[in-house]
């Protein structure tokens, strides 16, 4: 079988799952589990993958698949426990003090406070915590899944402290021989890394910038009354003002200290400033916008998990602040929990972990309950439990609700991840093949030629699309980029930045990320709904990464240390 084939049936599960999830609107539970099958039917014949790695792969999956069913719970369980305590009475009406317009309230809470948490926590915490927030305050279940994807974008390649540049660029490259290139010409490791941080945050700003707009804009599109662009484009001058709000101390703090701090410092400054500007009506359009009246949702839009407050008669309510303080004191303790070196190593020492599975070179799985975000999740609504003086019957309610709900994503994702994980793990074969991702990729390269550039991006996405996480694209995609812009004889450093850039944009349209945000907001069912809204935004961010990368390769001639000053 020549390689143009080999590369036709690498991709053919990815494409199967979009067609059928998007071209013939079936469910994940039922598209997922056929994907799954077509994927270990290729792995085992045209891969020549041994039964035992395939295996192993699938229990891998399965491990990975609890960390992020965890992470749901953690986001399901402080949702109903708000909903039992009253703290999300207090959370709505705190709302109406900052701006009845749905358009603002997105901007602040899915992107500005959403990207405080990306970066943060990562795991593609931000839809899970952000979407269940958002319905709450009154948005669709649909709007707020498709809103909350939507962060997974510029914020992402800075997420969990800096995790897909500090261990997928750095683990995703030759580094010891890199670095042996470099201090041949009289640079470093450090120089170069800085160099690719700073790439990486000034395109994001640069493609970022617009992305709250078009967040706002698919929004009103698809779930307003009028279905009207004008109405989104009514905002625009307080979304521009959101976007520089948050791009220009995030694209600082990339270049001058480092990926720990991007998103966070960006997402910080944007809430100081936007929150009391929001209060002012500093921008805002005269006209306030809303969704339809409940009564005219359409069935789609609405999700399976009841959010409304419970009957809470004979109960002192609770104050706005302290509505809020469990979402504060989340925020609080994941950047502890990432950023204080003796916490994380004590909650890192609790670890439940199989190495090696089957005896599987390099196939391993841990699974950390205390330092996932679930972990943090569940810690912060036994403060709640205490602060909002909740009672036993309060309490059962919410942990039944949640087991409940979580019951449904568990059975998607058990297919989906083991799929991931097959694909990744191809790279160990009897035909001595590169693994399915990179096939695809070196396809492409050399398909297009010297205008890769345009499509460097893509392949990103597609690592992202395939493993839900921009981290694991880097660390399987990274060392091509490198290898294809060497090819090239363009910069190793932007070809590896525009990567990155590529692979936070592909989050948007991640299988398992959807089916988990989907979760937490009783959507199960309807992710083709929410990938067909977010493709949009996806190609946009692409286009305009690949543009940016022609034209700091072919029209300024940008340059790193391995091809000279």
């Amino acid at each position: 079988m020549n390689n143009t084939a080999l590369a036709l049936l690498a991709f053919l599960p990815l494409i199967l799952a979009g067609v059928l999830l998007i071209g013939f609107r079936m469910t994940a539970k039922v598209v997922m589990p056929i994907v799954f099958i077509v994927t270990t039917v290729i792995a085992l014949t045209a891969w020549q993958m041994s039964v035992n790695r395939v295996v192993a792969s699938a229990l891998q999956g399965l491990i990975l698949t609890a960390s992020i069913l965890w992470i749901i719970f953690g986001a399901i369980l402080l949702l109903n426990t708000l909903k039992h305590s009253g703290g999300i009475t207090a959370i709505r009406n705190g709302f109406s003090d900052i701006s009845p317009d749905r358009r603002v309230q997105a901007l602040i809470v899915a992107w500005l406070f959403g990207c405080f948490i990306e970066g943060a926590s990562g795991f593609g915490t931000p839809a899970a915590v952000a979407a269940p927030l958002m319905v709450v305050l009154g948005f669709p279940a649909l709007a707020a899944v498709v809103v909350g994807m939507m962060i997974q974008s510029t914020p992402v390649s800075f997420g969990a402290v800096g995790t897909p540049i500090v261990v997928g660029v750095s683990g995703g490259v030759d580094k010891a021989g890199i670095t042996e290139q470099l201090v041949a010409q009289g640079s470093s490791w450090e120089e170069y890394f800085r160099l690719i941080t700073s790439e990486v945050a000034l395109t994001h700003g640069v493609v970022g910038i617009l992305m709250p707009l078009i967040m706002v804009m698919i929004m009103v599109r698809a779930f307003g009354a009028n279905r009207s662009w004008k109405e989104g484009l009514a905002i625009a001058p307080f979304a521009l003002f959101v976007g520089i709000c948050f791009v220009v101390p995030y694209m600082l703090a990339g270049v001058f200290l480092g990926p720990e701090f991007p998103s966070l410092i960006g997402a910080l400054v944007g809430l100081a400033i936007v929150i009391p500007a929001a209060k002012r009506g500093f921008l805002a359009p005269r006209e306030i916008w809303d969704f339809p009246e409940t009564s005219r949702w359409p069935k789609s839009w609405i999700g399976d998990i009841d959010v409304q407050p419970v009957e809470t008669a004979g109960k002192t309510p609770i104050s706005t602040f302290n509505g809020w303080v469990p979402y504060i004191l989340l925020a609080v303790f994941l950047v502890i929990s990432r950023t204080v070196e003796p916490v994380k190593q004590a909650l890192n020492a609790v670890s439940f972990g199989w190495s090696d599975i089957l005896g599987e070179d390099k196939v391993s799985g841990t699974l950390e309950p205390l330092y996932l975000p679930g972990g943090i999740l569940v810690f912060v609504v036994l403060i709640t439990i205490f602060l909002h003086r909740m009672t036993r019957n309060d309490i059962q309610q919410a942990v039944g609700e949640s087991c409940r709900t979580i019951l449904g994503a568990g059975f998607v994702l058990i297919f989906t991840i083991p799929m991931v994980r097959i694909l990744i793990n191809s790279g160990v074969n009897a035909a001595d093949l590169v693994s399915m991702p990179v096939a695809m990729a070196q396809f492409v390269s050399n398909s297009v030629g010297s205008v890769y550039p345009f499509f460097a991006p893509a392949m990103g996405a597609l690592g992202a699309f395939i493993t839900g996480s921009n981290t694991a694209s880097n660390l399987m995609l990274a060392d091509f980029q490198f290898n294809v812009a060497q090819q090239l004889g363009v910069s190793t450093a932007m070809m590896i930045a525009v990567q990155a850039v590529g692979a936070a944009a592909g989050n948007m349209i991640a299988i398992h990320n959807v089916v988990a945000a989907s979760a937490t907001v009783g959507l199960l069912g309807r992710e083709g709904i929410t990938l067909r809204k977010t493709i949009q935004p996806t190609l946009y961010y692409l286009i305009f990464t690949g543009i940016i990368a022609m034209l700091a390769f072919y029209t300024f001639g940008i340059t790193d240390p391995l091809i000279g000053k």
